[in-house]
């Protein structure tokens, strides 16, 4: 017998410990869904071979580009291009759902000490 359970995003949020470190909660085909609370400035980073999708669940994230910026709210998305270096920042506690592929540092092609452990399930 199946067991289909819904996915609580809220209840999610709130098992994690750590601003910007994500966590896997679903996968979907060659994807991972996973949820992260920003806080504070992140660092400049890109991602060669991906886009990065970002949901916005709660409060404001703005992402900033070299060459421009683009601030979402709570129920908005937007897609960062593969190659396009960019750094979220978010004033306030934000929560937010990433899809991506498996394997992906969150620090992209700068590591650092904001650098969190890849494909962590919560």
């Amino acid at each position: 017998m199946n067991s289909y359970t819904a996915i609580s995003l809220a209840e999610k949020v709130k098992c994690l410990d750590d601003f910007w470190s994500p966590k896997i909660v679903a996968s979907l085909n060659d994807y991972h869904v996973k949820v992260v609370k920003l806080k504070g400035s992140f660092t400049w980073h890109q991602h060669v071979d991906t886009d990065e999708l970002f949901l916005v669940l709660a409060g404001k994230l703005v992402i900033l580009f070299r060459d421009g910026q683009v601030e979402l709210r709570a129920g908005e998305l937007f897609v960062v291009p593969k190659g396009i270096e960019h750094k979220p920042v978010a004033e306030e506690e934000c929560h937010v759902v990433l899809i991506e592929p498996p394997g992906i540092v969150n620090t992209g092609d700068n590591p650092g000490p904001l650098t969190a452990e890849t494909d962590a399930w919560i």
